[in-house]
């Protein structure tokens, strides 16, 4: 695990990368200390945790501890929580200052839910973040093209089979088309 310091509203939120399970870590006194003007961001979070198990949110109990660099250069136990842990957070907060992230997250999720009702927003969507990112339209035609073809295969039924050799056993998962050739082979027994 990596060790970051992310800077929000110029102030510092430590943050560690999981490459294990590729998500970031952020620690949870260091949002709240970002989203209230608390003197006392810990104390802040112990009574906010509080709060939200009697509540019986989830957030509280999927936290948990890593430790990371404190401000006095000490490898100390935090709360930490993931992207979503930490948006569902912020939903929780009353603070002024974390009215705007509360407004973009409804923003989103209607937005989210538009993309569900007619599809086809999600795919403007998905080609307005690719120009955001700079790739060519050539590029993006291909990326769409190629979306578009993958969803328009018929879905694969997998099929476990067993194949012996002289060197061993090997595991493949082959298509239907492809099972209809190996079905007459005598090599090939189903499991």
């Amino acid at each position: 695990m990596q060790n970051k310091i992310q800077i929000f509203e110029k102030q510092p939120v430590r943050a560690v990368w999981d490459e294990e399970n590729e998500k970031w870590w952020f620690s949870v006194v260091d949002i709240i200390s970002v989203l209230t003007d608390s003197i006392d961001p810990a104390a802040y979070w112990r009574k906010l945790k509080q709060r939200l198990k009697e509540e019986g949110n989830e957030t509280v109990t999927n936290c948990h501890g890593l430790k990371m660099r404190a401000l006095d250069g000490k490898m100390r136990l935090t709360d930490v929580a993931d992207t979503e842990q930490v948006l569902r957070l912020i939903q929780s907060v009353p603070s002024k200052k974390a009215e705007p992230f509360k407004l973009w997250l409804a923003k989103v999720g209607n937005e989210r839910i538009d993309e569900t009702i007619d599809p086809e927003l999600s795919i403007n969507r998905a080609i307005q973040n690719y120009r955001r990112l700079g790739y060519s339209e050539n590029w993006i035609n291909q990326r769409i093209k190629s979306i578009e073809v993958r969803k328009a295969m018929p879905p694969k039924r997998q099929y476990q089979k067993r194949r012996t050799t002289g060197k061993g056993v090997f595991r493949t998962d082959r298509s239907d088309e492809q099972n209809v050739e190996w079905d007459d082979d005598p090599r090939i027994q189903k499991i």
